[in-house]
């Protein structure tokens, strides 16, 4: 985000805070909807979930915008943070089925390269699914909404080194288990 429109959004955020401006949540919101709906319908796949989390993780947002600290993250890292939470309490409402493993799945070398098969993805996402809560936002937070590692760190409240860690192991883990070695 270029100086100009991060100016603008802290401005829309004190309006917000101060005046309960209701044209600048729209704006803030307006801002970053159909970034946060591509982050929830990539990982549904179902355009009204997608809507419905959009508009959760942006009630969330507003009504805790007096606890966001620039200071520690930008707003779309907080944003992420809260919409990866969102996310994780949607997966265990609507818990599906473990998805059986099948022996032809296989997975190359740069396991990011082919985040666009849809079926792998979907594997991948169940597997993940199994691990803990830290490990699900940064492999969410990294493949679906294109987060830095450091934003990741800024959003969860750990280190860098710490989620490149545990992106790492559990890319290692993914593979494992997806290639007929494993």
């Amino acid at each position: 985000m270029d100086a100009l429109a991060h100016e603008q959004e802290q401005k829309w955020i004190r309006a917000i805070l101060r005046r309960c401006d209701r044209a600048a949540a729209d704006a803030l919101v307006r801002a970053y909807y159909e970034e946060i709906y591509a982050y929830f319908w990539r990982q549904t796949g179902n355009q009204e979930d997608a809507l419905d989390l959009t508009q959760e993780c942006f009630i969330a947002a507003l009504q805790s915008l007096p606890g966001y600290d620039r200071r520690k993250s930008g707003f779309r890292t907080w944003l992420y943070s809260i919409a990866s939470h969102k996310l994780a309490d949607h997966r265990r409402r609507s818990r599906p089925p473990a998805l059986p493993l099948t022996e032809d799945v296989t997975v190359p070398e740069d396991f990011t390269a082919i985040v666009h098969d849809r079926a792998l993805l979907d594997l991948a996402d169940a597997l993940v699914s199994r691990e803990d809560a830290l490990d699900q936002t940064v492999f969410r937070l990294r493949l679906y909404g294109k987060c830095t590692f450091a934003q990741i760190a800024a959003a969860t409240g750990q280190t860098e080194a710490m989620i490149k860690s545990r992106y790492y192991r559990l890319m290692a883990r993914l593979r494992k288990e997806l290639t007929d070695d494993g």
